[in-house]
């Protein structure tokens, strides 16, 4: 009697456990992934902002992923207002429109002597350091992509 009775309760806890992981995975597929994008390197930068607006479409549209680029050391130069270039700007106000955050190294602003306002509007300053921020995203679940 005790082995119908153990087979039962193993039987009922495999359903659960199976409609658990159902749950679970049905869940995830309805969240958005978060990534965070790094660059570092001025030449890169239109390179990037291709990058992320063809994995925006690639995940199925905005609403599917939450991008952050965080922008430290030399590749400020790119975002300079003054020289930046057009398809930089455009892709940057494309990106922005679809929810994409802009972030830019607080020491680099301070080691480039620049300050935000005069970059392409749309950055904010992160204080703690790009790569500090880097860290910290990746420690709330961000994947981590450079190109």
């Amino acid at each position: 009697m005790t082995n119908q009775k153990d087979a039962k309760m193993k039987t009922s806890v495999e359903f659960l456990a199976l409609c658990l992981l159902t749950l679970s995975i049905a869940a995830t597929a309805n969240e958005q992934l978060n990534v965070v994008y790094h660059l570092s390197d001025a030449e890169k930068a239109q390179f990037v902002l291709g990058n992320i607006q063809n994995h925006i479409e690639g995940a199925g549209g905005p609403e599917k992923v939450n991008i952050v680029l965080v922008v430290h050391g030399p590749a400020i130069n790119a975002f300079n207002d003054i020289e930046a270039t057009d398809r930089v700007r455009n892709g940057m106000s494309k990106l922005q429109e679809q929810g994409v955050d802009f972030e830019m190294c607080g020491n680099t602003l301070k080691g480039f002597s620049m300050a935000l306002d005069e970059l392409v509007p749309g950055f904010v300053e992160v204080s703690q350091g790009g790569v500090t921020r880097i860290g910290e995203l990746q420690s709330e679940g961000y994947v981590y992509i450079r190109p």
